[in-house]
């Protein structure tokens, strides 16, 4: 199969982060019924995700966080693509945050079945292949409703 260049992509990802970025999403849509990040900054030395939260998570929820995550990276989980047309999008895959000129062919990224959705950034094969997730610290702000953990990807 030949390379496309479905859509134009500035960064240059840190692939074990970046697919740990996406793990992280899912985990607090899991854990919080919350949306994907709506603010996030993925680096090699370290990275912070923020969510709307309608509460302050517990330490026990932010152990369970991180315990989460490390599980995950343990289990090896197989990182996919696949590319679908925006009419025959899986359920649940949302292309609210795809800019307005992205293509009619979208890629999504699957990682194993606990989470898919568009993506056209750099990933590792297998969720084994991120190293271990450590969780820095998190910051709670109250007017904001919002829910910030730092991590870095050792």
């Amino acid at each position: 199969m030949e390379d496309y260049i479905l859509n134009d992509h500035n960064k240059e990802e840190f692939p074990p982060a970046h697919t740990a970025e996406h793990l992280l999403n899912q985990t607090m849509q899991r854990l919080f019924g919350c949306e994907r990040s709506y603010n996030a900054h993925i680096e090699r030395k370290k990275s912070k995700m923020s969510f709307h939260l309608d509460r302050k998570p517990t330490r026990q929820e932010e152990k369970e966080i991180e315990r989460q995550m490390q599980q995950l990276i343990a289990d090896d989980l197989p990182v996919t693509f696949e590319f679908v047309t925006r009419d025959s999008l899986p359920e649940g895959v949302s292309l609210d945050r795809l800019p307005q000129d992205a293509s009619d062919t979208i890629r999504l990224v699957r990682i194993g079945d606990y989470d898919v959705c568009p993506c056209i950034g750099r990933h590792v094969r297998s969720t084994a292949q991120i190293g271990r997730f450590e969780m820095l610290g998190t910051n709670w702000d109250e007017q904001e409703r919002s829910f910030r953990v730092r991590f870095k990807i050792v």
